[in-house]
């Protein structure tokens, strides 16, 4: 009986010992959690570049606005967040070990962080795929880029506004002035890094200007700094588009992981057949 007794005693004190010096975080759970999160999320906005495309038009009149446009893109990355993210940590809620001797606020909070950590795994996976296809796309850009000689500039970011400089009632066929067009775009990127125009900078694109087109001094003058102008004006709305992007990428994401990690929560309650 002693024996018996010793051995009903024996097999609880092994399951909590086990429990208690096993790890907390399964990660081949996470791990499946993380690719279905990412996969999903590829998935979705494939779909959603799909409709955004189908639903512009580049002609007048025609098609979504460009408002509507980056609204319904910020709708979906919230959805699309949800949505994978939701998939993903349930996945990693049902997929888990079952503790036994654990306590159940402690189930809870491990459950919680396995739908965080798949979120977050997911999101690297995410990040480091886009990263790559980035990386693929310009090299492949680059390789298509046709070779420019010493008679030809290759074209920038602000090659519009460069050529705005040097427009002329007279156009001519003459393609020799690369290297002045060069020069004023260096000028113009600069004046756009320094968020101003130096005086000295002004005075020579004034020089120019009027060399190349014609134009009177004051009249270059001002062409210049009507350009400048415009050029520092398309720079700030694109830095504005870019942080309200972002603004929306966080509030998204933070959607995202909050959506991982009450998953989980829900498929490991269910793994544990716990009434909710």
């Amino acid at each position: 009986m002693a024996s018996v007794a010793y051995s009903t005693n024996h097999y609880p004190e092994t399951s909590v010992r086990t429990d208690e010096h096993s790890s907390g975080v399964t990660w081949s759970a996470i791990t499946a959690g993380a690719f279905s999160t990412a996969a999903l999320s590829l998935i979705l906005l494939a779909l959603g570049t799909g409709i955004g495309l189908s639903a512009i038009s580049p002609w007048t009149n025609a098609g979504l606005s460009s408002s509507g446009v980056g609204m319904a893109a910020i709708i979906w990355l919230i959805v699309v967040q949800i949505i994978a993210s939701a998939i993903g940590g349930y996945l990693a809620g049902r997929l888990r070990v079952k503790w036994v001797a654990v306590h159940t606020h402690e189930v809870f909070f491990r459950d919680t962080a396995h739908g965080f950590l798949v979120w977050a795994v997911g999101l690297v996976i995410s990040a480091v795929f886009f990263a790559a296809l980035t990386a693929a796309m310009a090299t492949g850009a680059a390789r298509n880029t046709p070779s420019y000689s010493t008679e030809g500039a290759a074209p920038s970011a602000n090659g519009y506004f460069v050529d705005t400089l040097f427009r002329t009632d007279h156009p001519s066929t003459d393609q020799n002035d690369s290297a002045v067009r060069a020069e004023a775009g260096v000028i113009l990127a600069h004046a756009l890094r320094q968020s101003d125009l130096s005086v000295q900078d002004k005075a020579y694109l004034a020089q120019l200007v009027a060399a190349r087109t014609g134009l009177s001094q004051p009249e270059a003058d001002q062409r210049v700094s009507d350009t400048v102008a415009a050029a520092t004006q398309a720079a700030d709305n694109a830095r504005k588009a870019v942080a309200h992007m972002l603004y929306w990428l966080f509030v998204a994401l933070l959607i995202g992981a909050f959506c991982a990690s009450f998953a989980a929560t829900i498929g490991g309650r269910q793994r544990d057949h716990v009434l909710i």
